[in-house]
């Protein structure tokens, strides 16, 4: 193996590690959210926890956006509108559904992505990625269904995946080493902005106790700020086939955050579907790692690295 190669590998291998933490981020804000949307409206919790988001992120790097240029200003509020468009479905069909049969339409951008790449991209998928997409989905189904009706929740819901399949896709299109951190601030912006319109219309609900604050600013700056900045860097580096693999995670860290944290009891079939999850990340850690359209061996940190500032 070349030098370049294993470099190559070893980039991608950091981006399978990161995106596993981002789908635990997510999976811990499943019982924290569902509790704080009781009290706000989906659309002001939205609007108010990604604009948190874009101002801690922007304070953090005040002169980053000047590392971006016109295209990939459009381009990162092209993907962050479809990422607010999928947010905003998948909690207005929880709301209509039930969370487990929620839970497995949500992830059905599994399917989406590498479906989207075959007939629309005309991009080759591996046998070994398609076994893992498999073996996900029925990590899945064996997890979340208890049961099975398809009704106007289900619906918004099956859309919200298809919404989070094109995000993924977009983003891997559009993200590049060094501009993470620009991009994530662009993308919470947009959504924001997009979301901000519904959350107006009668007034925004804020959180009204310090328990409800803390849990937004956790959902805002860990599970939405820095889970965006992770999953933009690491996108810039993996296929984003094998990106939604390993996102996939979720379910199986939102249950063994429920049992570490919340007490819960994890029955044979949740146990199950969680090894096949985890089965199908391990196969998608054994693929090639694809060929970018740009030299996946410029930024190794999980930082960016300052491009014409700082």
């Amino acid at each position: 193996m070349s030098v370049r190669a294993s470099v190559r590998r070893e980039v991608s291998l950091t981006a399978f590690l990161a995106l596993t933490l981002v789908a635990a981020a997510w999976g811990s804000t499943f019982p924290i959210a569902k509790d704080l949307l009781t009290r706000v409206p989906v659309a002001d919790y939205l609007a108010v926890r990604f604009g948190l988001a874009a101002l801690c992120l922007l304070a953090l790097r005040p002169r980053v956006l000047a590392t971006l240029d016109r295209r990939a200003v459009v381009g990162g509020a092209a993907v962050g509108a479809v990422y607010g468009l999928g947010q905003w479905l998948q909690f207005e069909g929880l709301t209509r559904s039930s969370p487990t049969v929620a839970a497995f339409i949500v992830s059905m951008y599994i399917v989406f992505v590498p479906a989207i790449t075959v007939v629309l991209l005309r991009t080759r998928v591996s046998r070994r990625l398609a076994v893992s997409v498999v073996v996900a989905t029925l990590g899945i189904a064996v997890m979340s269904l208890r049961g099975w009706a398809f009704g106007t929740g289900e619906a918004i819901t099956l859309v919200a995946a298809a919404a989070y399949a094109v995000h993924v896709l977009a983003l891997s299109a559009v993200a590049r080493p060094g501009q993470a951190h620009a991009l994530a601030v662009v993308q919470m912006a947009t959504i924001t902005v997009v979301l901000a319109p519904w959350a107006l219309v009668g007034g925004v609900t804020l959180p009204s106790t310090s328990a409800d604050w803390t849990s937004m600013i956790y959902l805002a700056l860990i599970a939405g700020g820095v889970a965006m900045l992770v999953q933009t860097w690491a996108q810039a580096r993996i296929a984003a086939a094998q990106a939604a693999v390993v996102m996939t995670t979720e379910p199986v860290w939102a249950a063994i955050l429920s049992v570490l944290i919340w007490h819960e009891t994890l029955d044979f079939r949740t146990m199950l579907g969680g090894v096949l999850v985890l089965v199908a990340a391990v196969l998608v850690l054994g693929d090639e790692p694809s060929p970018r359209p740009r030299d996946t061996t410029a930024s190794t940190s999980p930082l960016d690295t300052p491009t014409r500032e700082e």
